[in-house]
């Protein structure tokens, strides 16, 4: 047909998120991405706009790709916040682990290089940061926390789960990305539990916890 596109968007776009994944924006050229899609310059413009545009729908795309499981993750243990952390937290060990994917994070690739991006896309990443911190404040909303409590500890998970990519990138090994985790979720733990024993001694002044 006349005007139909000659190649799978999704599949040149999964291609596309995959170098900038791997090299980062900056060391994405269009050379490489266009050798990863098979497209050349005038059909990549054509299809996706701008570097900026398709890096763009690259996040977008990550985002949805992982975003999905991280949901899944921090609802799938309903009154338990600590456990919806570590299933949080072994979605991206998983994915650091499997040799299909590049090592790190796409966007935790892209915040590293926020200063030199362009203010709409460095918007973008933040945004994608903002939703991943409201999601695991959902998880942990069923505490006895306080509001404070609970925003710090949500801002600290997602600095843990960049973390965790940063080190992978650098060559930490999978039982010290484990061990990060698992103190992670310790801290998490130890922090709610001292949320709720403060919670119990208002409730019962002038009576010390056993």
């Amino acid at each position: 047909m006349s005007g139909r596109k000659q190649f799978d968007v999704g599949a040149a776009l999964d291609q596309a998120m995959r170098v900038f994944w791997q090299r980062g924006y900056a060391d994405a050229s269009l050379d490489a991405l266009g050798s990863a899609t098979g497209l050349g310059r005038g059909s990549l413009y054509g299809a996706f706009g701008t570097k900026d545009a398709l890096f763009r729908q690259c996040l977008d795309r990550y985002a949805s790709i992982y975003g999905a499981q991280y949901a899944q993750a921090l609802t799938a243990h309903p009154g338990d916040p600590v456990r919806a952390v570590e299933a949080f937290l072994d979605v991206t060990l998983s994915r650091i682990a499997d040799p299909s994917v590049p090592a790190g994070c796409l966007i935790a690739q892209s915040a590293a290089q926020s200063p030199t991006l362009k203010e709409e896309n460095s918007v973008q990443v933040r945004a994608l940061l903002d939703i991943q911190r409201q999601r695991i404040r959902a998880a942990l909303e069923d505490s006895s926390a306080d509001t404070r409590t609970l925003d710090e500890l949500a801002t600290f998970v997602v600095a843990v789960n960049q973390s965790l990519a940063v080190l992978s990138r650098a060559g930490t090994s999978d039982a010290e990305l484990r061990t990060v985790a698992r103190l992670a979720c310790t801290t998490v733990a130890d922090t709610l539990a001292r949320a709720a024993s403060k919670d119990v001694t208002h409730d019962f002044p002038g009576q010390s916890m056993p």
